[in-house]
């Protein structure tokens, strides 16, 4: 009676408990369900592998500057030295550009501009030390054109570029050719002071 009742000492009754509380039994994977895994996984990374090996000769140029990219990224990024040094000391910056010697170097600016090339090149550019202060372009590249504010410097011993605390600049237009008959144009846009740098086709 006290099994009917209750349940307690009756072994069918706890059979049945046990049987509801356990739920199903866990299915364990076959063989072929685990083979067919493996070989999922080893073609994927067999594909990352061909993926990663076809992309390290591009990875390797891109951070491995050569040629025409490099010269181009230094005066680009000479150029944003300046302007971010103006913008945060509050005054003019000059970028001096010696074209016969193809070289350019950032220098502090006066408020007063100078009254002659001797002026400026007896006066000792005022450089902070750190990449992207000044810029060299090989003896083998060409300047085909240095404009600035509507006035041609490709054969001028100096050439000065500002840039104002507002982040304005001098306009500026730099044509470079490279051996490989390559050609760059680097502008700065005046109302911005920001470099940007295109191809020419010739």
């Amino acid at each position: 009676m006290l099994c009917q009742v209750s349940g307690i000492g009756c072994p069918a009754k706890h059979d049945s408990f046990r049987e509801r509380s356990a739920g199903p039994a866990p299915r364990v994977p076959s063989p072929a369900v685990l083979a067919f895994t493996m070989i999922e996984l080893m073609v994927v990374v067999a594909i990352m592998g061909v993926i990663l090996a076809a992309g390290i000769p591009s990875l390797y140029r891109m951070m491995q500057k050569e040629g025409m990219r490099k010269v181009t990224s230094e005066v680009v990024e000479v150029c944003g030295k300046a302007r971010a040094q103006a913008i945060l000391r509050g005054t003019p910056v000059d970028i001096m550009f010696y074209p016969l010697e193809h070289r350019l170097v950032i220098s502090g600016a006066s408020a007063s501009s100078p009254q002659s090339a001797e002026d400026i090149l007896d006066e000792k550019p005022v450089v902070t030390p750190g990449a992207g202060q000044s810029a060299l372009i090989p003896e083998d590249f060409s300047i085909e054109m240095l404009d600035i504010n509507l006035s041609e410097y490709r054969e001028s011993e100096w050439a000065r570029v500002r840039f104002y605390p507002n982040g304005m600049s001098d306009e500026m237009t730099l044509v470079l050719r490279s051996p490989k008959e390559e050609y760059k144009k680097i502008t700065l846009e005046v109302t911005t002071g920001l470099a940007s740098v295109d191809d020419l086709v010739r």
